[in-house]
């Protein structure tokens, strides 16, 4: 395959370049700063997409545009502060999701030489969608792979970075061929890279911890209810973990963080059972890790690390080890690499 304009075409056509395939990483998304304005803007439009907040806009604008983003923004920004990247000026996702970028794009030119583009974009906030779809078409991508980075399908994550790009879609005069990569939350290769990283936190541990929290990022339960999947392949995730660790059932649980608004979130809540863990099991020494995040972020830097190791060591807590998530490790982006390459079958041939 070659990059070419477009054949026989007269000599007043616009120019049209082809012959490449896209692969475009999404990811949930990031302020442009921490201060109030940028976190007023980010806030407005993840908290307005009726895939996270399903409520009424007629209930629930006046009390987002009214209250919530006069207030949050400062709260919000004060937690990005505390784990900004200054020497990049970005968020920690950012600057992990450019890493990742990268390390696919040496993957992918190993394994299909110069045919394939990657990059990223973000649901909310910058680079977005569009820009990187129009980007990847003006380069010459008749051929888009859309790979969500979430290894749990949820409506609030998957399918809202998916509507995001079928809205870009709408728009083009001249749409390219596109696919998008299911949830992964049972592939052998990313159980895989989960299990070396708990080994390797718990080999550098000076005690093993007592038992592993899996935190993954909460949903209202009504969703469950309603059909949504990401439950159950939490789950999932968590018991095929530790089957390929060889533990006990006792030495892992599943929680989820990170409950908005005043209905019933998943349970356990990670806040509260780290502390009960602490308080009612004699669990003194924990690991934390979140499988749900393909990423460091603000929910896994400041809230684990922060609010929920807090909320073990008032419990009676004493050693809280949080395993960062999979992030750039080459294990991880191995098993990326590969589930992009399953997706290019039948549109690329990896070279001999």
């Amino acid at each position: 395959m070659t990059d070419t304009s477009l054949p026989h075409a007269p000599a007043d056509h616009p120019k049209v370049r082809m012959g490449k395939v896209g692969v475009l990483l999404a990811n949930l998304g990031t302020p442009d700063g921490y201060d109030y304005w940028s976190m007023r803007r980010y806030l407005n439009e993840f908290l307005s997409d009726r895939r996270v907040i399903d409520y009424s806009p007629w209930l629930w604008q006046p009390l987002l545009q009214g209250i919530i983003l006069t207030k949050r923004p400062f709260s919000s920004g004060a937690a990005y502060k505390s784990i900004w990247n200054e020497a990049q000026g970005e968020s920690p996702l950012a600057t992990i999701t450019k890493a990742q970028t990268a390390k696919m794009a040496t993957r992918m030119q190993a394994m299909f030489g110069d045919d394939v583009v990657v990059d990223y974009c973000m649901r909310y906030g910058n680079p977005s969608t569009r820009s990187k779809v129009e980007q990847m078409q003006a380069a010459g991508c008749t051929k888009i792979v859309f790979f969500p980075l979430y290894p749990q399908y949820a409506g609030a994550t998957t399918a809202t970075a998916n509507d995001q790009f079928f809205r870009v879609l709408m728009k083009l005069k001249w749409q390219p061929s596109v696919r998008t990569v299911p949830a992964y939350s049972d592939d052998p290769r990313y159980i895989e890279a989960l299990a070396q990283s708990v080994e390797r936190a718990y080999a550098a541990a000076e005690t093993k911890p007592q038992i592993l929290v899996c935190s993954y990022h909460g949903v209202p339960k009504r969703y469950l209810m309603e059909g949504d999947p990401y439950h159950c392949q939490c789950q999932k995730t968590t018991r095929l973990l530790r089957e390929r660790l060889g533990w006990d059932k006792t030495e892992i649980v599943t929680t989820f963080q990170s409950k908005f608004g005043p209905e019933e979130w998943l349970q356990p809540y990670t806040v509260e059972e780290v502390a009960r863990l602490a308080s009612e099991e004699g669990k003194t020494n924990i690991a934390v890790i979140a499988p749900a995040f393909s990423a460091d972020c603000i929910e896994t830097l400041e809230e684990i690390n922060e609010e929920i190791k807090e909320s073990f060591e008032e419990g009676g807590g004493e050693e809280f080890l949080y395993i960062p998530c999979l992030n750039d490790d080459d294990a991880h982006m191995d098993a990326l690499a590969d589930i992009v390459r399953e997706n290019l079958s039948g549109w690329l041939s990896p070279k001999a």
